[in-house]
């Protein structure tokens, strides 16, 4: 084991991870050709329908009946970060805010207090395959942020800045910060109650792609003690620190050295996460994830007596037409389309 490399363990699902975060659920999903009705155009026998995390034929339906995804559920206590690599997700919440979002958008969720929303995977494409991969990042939040106002934002692939970076031999390197700063590239301002706001938080997130054969330095962390954890998620073998690594596999670095990273003879792609731990006590019973037990029993009962402010939709997985088309209402109404231009800084 390398200086560097603290430890290296099989990716199950979901991934393991450290404090600041609860965990990181990784779904790569190959649907088939999309019905019409943005389900999936094959037969769903063979399939615990409500509970199928089969990963029959290479995809699931999760909670979906008749789409794929994640129906109105309950959150308090934390944040979700969800990174959309291919695919799209329809997003509703009881804010009364709607998305539809995916090819590199991320969508950061406070829930705080509590918020109920949906996340559901329309097959659009009837006429060839409707590949899913995304990210789901579940973020702790500190007991004086446990019960914030809910928040929700969208940050758009156009806005999430990018470090392209070039090797001796000109090989490249794209990295894509969705928190924190790599280098000269920071990252947009997270939501406010975010522990990601905390100026002494160290949190980043990134996405990393190197091209075969390419190296990159991660520079080392702000501050003594923060957590990092990279995911080494596609690729078939790299070089960390100076030690040859198989994927898939989640590797514990020492955060406070910077750390030679090379992809070997394929694509390698790698998801990084880094925080300084929150360092409180942690309760969680399903979507809820307090400091005590006793907050646990009152976000049941807040949940059964209020429902988070309660779901207007007709539907408990509402879809948003067959349009491609991105975008979001926020809860004010205003309504938002990506931007056109994404921010990339290019280094040697």
């Amino acid at each position: 084991m390398s200086s560097a490399v603290l430890a290296i363990r099989p990716l199950g699902f979901p991934w393991e991870t450290a404090d600041p975060f609860l965990f990181c659920a990784y779904h790569d999903d190959a649907y088939p050709r999309g019905n019409g009705a943005m389900g999936p155009a094959v037969p769903l026998s063979g399939r615990d329908i409500g509970q199928d995390f089969s990963r029959k034929d290479g995809w699931s339906m999760y909670h979906g009946e008749t789409v794929p995804g994640f129906p109105a559920h309950p959150h308090r206590g934390f944040e979700t970060v969800t990174i959309v690599r291919k695919g799209l997700i329809d997003h509703s919440d009881s804010l009364g805010a709607v998305a539809r979002f995916g090819g590199g958008d991320v969508q950061w969720v406070t829930a705080g207090k509590g918020i109920v929303h949906s996340e559901m995977f329309p097959l659009l494409n009837t006429g060839e395959d409707n590949p899913l991969e995304l990210f789901q990042i579940w973020l702790n939040l500190p007991k004086r942020s446990k019960m914030a106002e809910p928040h929700f934002t969208m940050f758009w692939n156009e806005q999430v800045p990018r470090a392209l970076l070039a090797d001796a031999q000109g090989r490249h390197t794209e990295v894509a910060v969705i928190a924190g700063r790599f280098g000269d590239v920071a990252a947009p301002p997270p939501p406010p109650d975010s522990w990601a706001a905390d100026a002494n938080s160290d949190v980043a997130i990134w996405t990393l792609r190197l091209e075969p054969g390419a190296g990159v330095q991660l520079p080392p962390a702000l501050l003594a003690g923060t957590r990092r954890t990279l995911y080494f998620f596609k690729g078939a073998a790299a070089m960390v620190g100076g030690q040859s690594v198989q994927g898939p596999v989640a590797i514990t670095l020492d955060a406070g050295v910077e750390v030679a990273l090379a992809a070997g003879d394929t694509v390698c792609e790698f998801l990084l996460l880094q925080g300084q731990p929150i360092g409180e006590p942690v309760a969680q019973y399903g979507p809820f994830v307090m400091n005590t037990q006793q907050e646990i029993a009152q976000a049941l009962q807040d949940y059964r007596r209020t429902q988070f402010g309660g779901w207007s939709f007709t539907d408990q997985a509402p879809v948003h037409g067959s349009e491609p088309q991105r975008f979001a209402r926020y809860p004010d109404g205003r309504e938002e389309r990506p931007p056109d231009a994404v921010r990339t800084t290019a280094a040697e």
